[in-house]
């Protein structure tokens, strides 16, 4: 069974910064679009940034010029997460459409999600 995992969230201060992975945890065939989701509590679950498989990128107003999404050649993708805000704290999901194997069609995946505690 395929997994999304995802490591990298704390604690930090107001304009501090954080570096979010997420890999799935064995080799897979494919990997379309990835994103970042992310829930505070009491609230719905927003998408934060997403990268298309041609390394396109769209993020939150909320999180312009301070996040970036990035993907490197074993196929993690990270949330660089810079100057950031009490408003910020939430749990963070990867969420990915995979083909785990040339025989099966694409599906979607989520991570566990990782907590983020911004304090001011």
């Amino acid at each position: 069974q395929v997994q999304l995992v995802e490591s990298g969230g704390g604690l930090v201060q107001a304009g501090g910064s954080l570096r979010l992975s997420c890999a799935a945890s064995r080799t897979i065939f494919r990997i379309d679009a990835v994103a970042w989701y992310r829930q505070a509590p009491g609230k719905e679950r927003e998408l934060v940034a997403a990268i298309d498989r041609g390394g396109s990128t769209n993020y939150a107003d909320s999180v312009k010029g301070r996040f970036t999404i990035s993907k490197d050649n074993a196929n993690t993708v990270y949330l660089q997460m810079i100057d950031l805000k009490p408003e910020d704290t939430a749990d963070y999901y990867c969420n990915a459409n995979l083909q785990v194997s040339f025989y099966l069609p694409v599906r979607v995946f989520w991570g566990q999600g990782t907590q983020v505690t911004v304090s001011s």
